[in-house]
Parts: C-alpha cells; sequence; structure tokens
C-alpha cells in the first residue's frame, strides 16, 4: 500500500524537500505579488458587475451613481492598504490580523479575528472559483451545464498545485495574473483611444436593452439603503488584502519592506482596473439585472431563461475589441483563469493562518506542520473540502455566494485596526525619541482613520446584506469560535492533567511493586517467549492466566503445562459466559482493588503476519484486550511479537520499498560540487 500511494504521491506532488530548503521557497515581489495579490487583482472580473446588478433595481438611471460608489470603494482601498503598510512592519511574523489583535485586544478579539477570516478564506476559493467557471461557461455550454461539477474539479486541481510548495504554484500563477493585468490596462487605454480620441462608438451587446426597475423613482431612505447595499457588493475588490499581511514570512528579505510594497502596488493596480472597467461600462451601455430573464427587456419583451447574462469585463471587452478578435478571446481566457487562480491567495492565508492557531492551540497539532513539499499541506486539504462543500451547496453560483462574503474580512479589518491603534498608543507611552515620535503619531493617524472607515463599512455590509446571506457567514464564524475554544479548553485541560508536581504524587512515586501476568492460551512457541521475555523483567510476582472458555482446551492446557514442567503458576480464569475479556479485565481490577500502589504489567503474545487477510483470522482477542486495558489505570501492557513464516515474505516487500525510489524522488544526472568542497577535494 505505501508504494501504490507513493507511486502518484511523487508524480503529482513532486520529491520530499528537506526543513533546511525552507529558506529557497521564500518569494521574490515579482511572484509574491500574483501569489498574494490575485484575489484584489481579479475581483474586478465581478465587483463591478455586482454594484451594477444592485443599481439595476431602481432602473437604468441609477447607474449614474456608479461612479461615485467607484470612488468611495477607492477611498476605502487606499485607506486599507495604508493601514495595512503600518502592520506588515510592525507585525512581520506572519500573524497578521490574528496576532494584531490578539497582543492589543486580548485572546477573544483575536479568536474572532481568526473565525472571520478562515471564514472568508473558504468563500474566497468557493466565488473565485465558482466566478471563474462562469466567465468560461460563457464561451463553453458544457461548463454551463456542469458547472458544480467543473468547479470541483478546478478546486481539486488548484489543491494539488499549491501542494508542490508556494513557490512552484507562484510560478505557475504569476504568468495569467499579468496577462490578466496587461490585458485589462490595454483594454482600458484601446477604449479611452477609441471614445475620446477617435471618436468611435463602442457598444456592448446589452447596450439596446431596457431594464424593468423593480423599485422605479426611489428616494429618500430607500435610495440610500440601494446605495449603501450596491458599495457593499463593491467593496468585494478589497477581500484579500489582509493575505499580505498575514504571509509576511513568505517573502524575501527585507520581508516587511518587500510586503509593504507589494501591498502599494497591489492597491494601485486594483483601483485603477476597477475604476477602468466602471467608466467604460458606463460608456459601453452595459445592462444588468438581478433577474435577467425577467427584468432585461429587448425592446420591451423580457428576454426569457434560455438567455445568459455574461459579466461586466466580457460585454466591455466585446465593445472594444470586438467579438470574436484574437485580444477579446486572450482576456477572455485570462480573466477566466486568473478567477481560477485568485483562490490561491486563501490557499496560501488559510493554511499558514491554521498553522498558527494551532501552534496556540486552538486547532488540532497536525495543521502546524509542514509537508513532503514544505507546504502546510493540512491546512490546504481542509480548505479544499470546506470550498468544495460549499460550491456543491450553492450550486458553484457566485450571485448567491458573493452574499455570503466581506462580511469577515471586514470583522478583520476592523478590530485589527483598533489594534494597532492601542498598539501606537502603548509605545507613544514610553517611545521619547521626537522623529520616532512623529512616525507613531502619523501611523496611529491612519489606522485610526482606517478604524473608523472600516467599521463604518462592517456596519453598513451588515445592514444591506444580512437578509441576502451574510447570516451564513457570520453562523461560520461562530462555528469556527466555538469549535477553536473548545479545542484550546480540551488542550489546556491535558496540559494541566499531565503536569508534574511541586510535591510528588502517586503518579511519579515509584511502584511498590510489579505484578507480570502473561495472557495463555496455548502451550506453544509464542506463549514460551512471552513467559521468558517476563522473567527477564524481574517481577516481584509472575503468574501466567488463562481464561476458561471451553473446558476441553483448558484440561489439555493444564497437561501440557504439567508436562512441559514450566516453572510459572498457572492460573484459569472461569468464564460462564465463554468471554475472554471481562474475566481478565475483572482478575487485573481486583489485583488493583488489593494493592493500588502496586503496578500489573500485562504480556500478551502475538503473531507478526505478513498478508493483510491474515490479520482478520489472527489476533483479534489480543486487540480487544488491549483497547480495555488501555483505559484500566495503573496497568502497562506489552506485545510479545512471534513472526510466523508470511512475515518473511512482508519483510523482503519493505525492504524493496525501501529500497525503491518513485519518479521524481531522487535527483537525476550529476549534482555539481559547491565550491567549497571542490576546493577542499583539490587539496
Amino acid at each position: 500500500m505505501s508504494k501504490l500511494t507513493d507511486v502518484p504521491k511523487r508524480i503529482l506532488i513532486g520529491r520530499a524537500l528537506r526543513s533546511d530548503k525552507l529558506g529557497e521557497t521564500f518569494l521574490p515581489k515579482r511572484i509574491a505579488l500574483p501569489v498574494f495579490a490575485s484575489d484584489p487583482l481579479s475581483s474586478v472580473a465581478y465587483a463591478p458587475g455586482e454594484v451594477l446588478l444592485v443599481l439595476s433595481v431602481a432602473g437604468v438611471t441609477a447607474y449614474n451613481f456608479s461612479p461615485w460608489i467607484a470612488v468611495a470603494v477607492v477611498v476605502l482601498m487606499f485607506t486599507v492598504v495604508a493601514s495595512y503598510r503600518q502592520n506588515v512592519h510592525a507585525y512581520p511574523s506572519g500573524g497578521g490580523d490574528y496576532e494584531v489583535a490578539t497582543t492589543n485586544l486580548g485572546p477573544k478579539a483575536g479568536l474572532t479575528v481568526a473565525s472571520a477570516l478562515l471564514v472568508d478564506y473558504v468563500l474566497t476559493v468557493a466565488v473565485s472559483i465558482s466566478s471563474g467557471i462562469e466567465n468560461l461557461g460563457s464561451a463553453v455550454p458544457f461548463i454551463v451545464e456542469h458547472k458544480t461539477l467543473c468547479a470541483i474539479a478546478v478546486i481539486v486541481l488548484l489543491t494539488l498545485m499549491n501542494l508542490r510548495g508556494v513557490k512552484e504554484s507562484g510560478k505557475l500563477f504569476a504568468i495569467p495574473t499579468y496577462v490578466f493585468v496587461a490585458g485589462v490596462f490595454v483594454l482600458i487605454a484601446w477604449g479611452v483611444v477609441r471614445g475620446v480620441f477617435l471618436g468611435d462608438t463602442m457598444k456592448a451587446p446589452t447596450a439596446d436593452y431596457s431594464i424593468h426597475a423593480e423599485q422605479g423613482g426611489l428616494a429618500g431612505f430607500a435610495l440610500v439603503f440601494l446605495l449603501l447595499r450596491a458599495f457593499s457588493s463593491g467593496c468585494a475588490a478589497l477581500t484579500g488584502v489582509e493575505a499580505i499581511s498575514n504571509g509576511v514570512p513568505a517573502f524575501r528579505k527585507p520581508k516587511s519592506k518587500n510586503a509593504a510594497t507589494t501591498l502599494a502596488l497591489m492597491g494601485g493596480l486594483a483601483v485603477t482596473m476597477f475604476c477602468g472597467i466602471i467608466g467604460l461600462a458606463l460608456a459601453t451601455g452595459v445592462r444588468m439585472a438581478e433577474n435577467p430573464a425577467k427584468d432585461l427587456l429587448d425592446h420591451g419583451t423580457p428576454v426569457g431563461s434560455g438567455y445568459t447574462q455574461n459579466p461586466v469585463i466580457s460585454q466591455v471587452a466585446e465593445a472594444v475589441f470586438g467579438k470574436g478578435s484574437l485580444l477579446f478571446v486572450v482576456l477572455a481566457a485570462a480573466t477566466a483563469l486568473v478567477l481560477f487562480l485568485a483562490a490561491n491567495t486563501a490557499y496560501n492565508g488559510f493554511p499558514l493562518l491554521g498553522s498558527i492557531l494551532a501552534q496556540d492551540r486552538y486547532l488540532p497539532r497536525q495543521l502546524h506542520t509542514r509537508g513532503d513539499r514544505l507546504a502546510f499541506s493540512n491546512g490546504i486539504v481542509l480548505l479544499a473540502g470546506a470550498a468544495a462543500v460549499l460550491v456543491y451547496l450553492y450550486g458553484a453560483d457566485s450571485t448567491r455566494l458573493i452574499q455570503l462574503y466581506i462580511v469577515g474580512v471586514f470583522v478583520s479589518f476592523t478590530l485589527s485596526q483598533i489594534g494597532m491603534v492601542r498598539h501606537w498608543n502603548r509605545h507613544l507611552v514610553t517611545e521619547q525619541d521626537p522623529a520616532k515620535r512623529r512616525r507613531m503619531h502619523r501611523s496611529r493617524a491612519i489606522n485610526t482613520f482606517g478604524a473608523f472607515f472600516t467599521g463604518l463599512v462592517l456596519v453598513v455590509v451588515l445592514l444591506t446584506k444580512f437578509t441576502h446571506g451574510a447570516w451564513v457567514a457570520l453562523l461560520g464564524m461562530v462555528i469556527f469560535y466555538v469549535t477553536m475554544s473548545a479545542i484550546r479548553r480540551h488542550y489546556d485541560n491535558v496540559a494541566d492533567e499531565i503536569a508534574v508536581d511541586d510535591s510528588p504524587a502517586d503518579d511519579v512515586v515509584r511502584p511498590s511493586r510489579v505484578h507480570s501476568i502473561v495472557l495463555v492460551s496455548k502451550v506453544h512457541k509464542p506463549t514460551l517467549r512471552a513467559l521468558n521475555y517476563a522473567k527477564l523483567m524481574r517481577s516481584d510476582t509472575l503468574e501466567a492466566v488463562s481464561v476458561d472458555v471451553d473446558q476441553a482446551d483448558t484440561k489439555a492446557l493444564r497437561q501440557e503445562w504439567e508436562r512441559h514442567g514450566i516453572d510459572v503458576p498457572l492460573k484459569v480464569l472461569a468464564s460462564p459466559y465463554r468471554e475472554v475479556t471481562r474475566p481478565f479485565i475483572d482478575h487485573v481490577k481486583s489485583l488493583r482493588r488489593e494493592s493500588p500502589r502496586d503496578v500489573v504489567s500485562v504480556y500478551i503474545p502475538e503473531y507478526v503476519v505478513g498478508r493483510w487477510y491474515e490479520h482478520l483470522l489472527h489476533n483479534q482477542s489480543a486487540l480487544r484486550l488491549k483497547g480495555r486495558l488501555l483505559f484500566t489505570p495503573g496497568v502497562m501492557v506489552t506485545s510479545v511479537p512471534w513472526q510466523l513464516d508470511s512475515s518473511d515474505a512482508a519483510r523482503v516487500r519493505a525492504r524493496k520499498r525501501a529500497e525503491w525510489n518513485a519518479p521524481g524522488a531522487v535527483r537525476r544526472g550529476p549534482v555539481a560540487q559547491p565550491k567549497k568542497e571542490k576546493a577542499a577535494t583539490k587539496r
């Protein structure tokens, strides 16, 4: 079985890396940008569309508010980026929002942030991949018909890519991300040239359609509420910004400086593309509706259920480049691909945060360790499983999934910025250097404004999206919070229970005596080996115990015992119900009751077999007995193995497995000597 699993593992994931190779996996800025910023960069493929979808409730005239919403999103983006640049300098260890909140606001606030981020990372994978499937489905009908299955298949593929390691997956993701960014900038530039300088008329495929306003003539509070809801949908462009703060340890040195530079570059690119798409959507007359089959009208007639509403970026590209042109096809393919790869932001953030939480005993310890490729493999698999379940439950529908989105990320934004304000307040009390105090005052002002703005947006998001699905995200946060709290309590209780007391307790005091018991069924070689081994332990008392399940077998055992002249007393336990386990357990417990300070050591002869089906035929009673004895205080259990002939074949197979190397497990070709070793060899 080991060989069967090792072959596909090495082919799909690659050869294992030594721990001292961890430094080689650190990322330069050109790779870190697509790895950690692919989510906010790719959000321009769906965030503008979400703004127009919400505004369409009030009709086409409400689209005139979209530039102002875009301005508000830009201000928020720059605020968050500026705030997180303070974070990465102050907390470069990779804890990000969780570390900031825990250090400055307390463990409960830190756990709240961690719960919010874990939910948001799962949603990032689900939303990005579902949106990518929808973009690709506009060109490939098969994908639309089977979009849930296709989305889960993409999750599996991304999981395998990330299991190969952060650096390798980053190289794979860099090209499509940069192609997408370049394609969007070419789209914006060519659209400006055609519209402003050449005077061309560019029309989106939906430009001649009209929208049936579900709630026409909105004014006052209703209009404000609609605009706030559109703004909260546009805030999807900010998801993933926190991933750079959480991933500082993955950068090359100087880590904080490189992370801050990457943050600024990501913010500039994201807001430029977002505003450009919004502007071109208005210029080309894009029409979007939440229920296009009914509310999108072609010459006064609903387009019907057979109509497929393409994303905003796809419609703008068709108007600017022309349907079927090379640039249109390249941008469409890059958009779909980068949306798939946007999930990589979560694949890097979730496992790293999970490792930190596991180290703090809020998650199982298995999430703290790195896998063969120095990636946090268990966290990657856990994230993929949770996202696949969410995609299946929501049918890979990005419009439904996005309603759950951004609640968690703004919870973490707000608490993190409040924590940074307290961080600067604490340091200002002790800092005397005027120059450093001026920098701290400036940083505190940035974080204060960030906390106020993100807190305000959080309230808006909760008010406008709660009934549209945000309650599911809040429920997920509560589940994560309660689960992690329970795990921490369990680990703390275990630590208290096994801690060594200052004064000697019964558990650490040397036992007064040791009673050794050898379980006997027949007089054969395994039994004799167990008896001889037990004698070597020099116990205070030694006895052989058999359970009387069959009187004829018990009588034969007594005769054989006497005939061989075995000098160990044989005790036979009565078993009126033909059980082996219960009478033996009762006998051991009786010894413990008589002498609580004594230890009972049980030796069980066991067969070692070489074939899987032989395990079904042997050692079943021994397994049940060991399982029961493990719950009996003051009892030690020792297995005395006896290798059957079939175990030789298993040993040969094991030796062959040890000598065999899976494809990719060994580097082929000559290995160059380091210069120092070459010089030493010559001397």
